[in-house]
């Protein structure tokens, strides 16, 4: 039985199964959405809110700072390699509000054996339904060291002068 890592910064690690994703609320998503190898692609799918399963978890961040908030990031890795990222306020309620779905069912099939997959009914594109989701990552970007950038771009600017 498939089963897929829900990690990084959260204070409830887990390890679920399809059977455990059902445990949520189930949502339904009729879908549409062009495939680079195949075309047109029409699908139901049926499961929990990527956002439910996360915030069960328990994020990392202070709930009541929007800009906190913000900052993380969830990277979804399927079994054939495949990845995704998405922002957490492309899923949080008070921003994007996006029903992504850790499906459970695939037009009225159970994906017990083969994994849960990502599926994001906003996208005109496939590119981020991952199937057979192996690894969920939630955590935080971290902010680049601006310090030692603006130090190389002022010795790079002088040698230019």
């Amino acid at each position: 039985m498939a089963k897929l890592m829900l990690h990084g910064d959260l204070d409830h690690p887990a390890t679920l199964s399809v059977a455990d994703l059902r445990d949520w609320v189930q949502h339904r998503a009729a879908v549409t959405f062009d495939c680079a190898t195949n075309g047109p692609q029409h699908h139901v799918f049926e499961g929990a809110l990527l956002r439910d399963v996360v915030g069960d978890a328990g994020p990392s961040f202070d709930a009541r700072r929007r800009k906190d908030r913000c900052r993380f990031l969830l990277a979804v890795s399927g079994g054939d390699g495949h990845h995704a990222v998405l922002s957490w306020a492309e899923l949080d309620v008070d921003f994007g509000d996006s029903p992504v779905l850790l499906a459970t069912r695939l037009d009225g099939e159970d994906l017990d054996e083969t994994g849960a997959q990502l599926v994001v009914p906003t996208d005109r594109c496939g590119a981020r339904y991952v199937s057979a989701v192996t690894h969920v990552w939630f955590g935080s970007l971290s902010p680049p060291n601006l310090g030692l950038w603006s130090v190389r771009r002022s010795r790079a600017r002088s040698r230019w002068t």
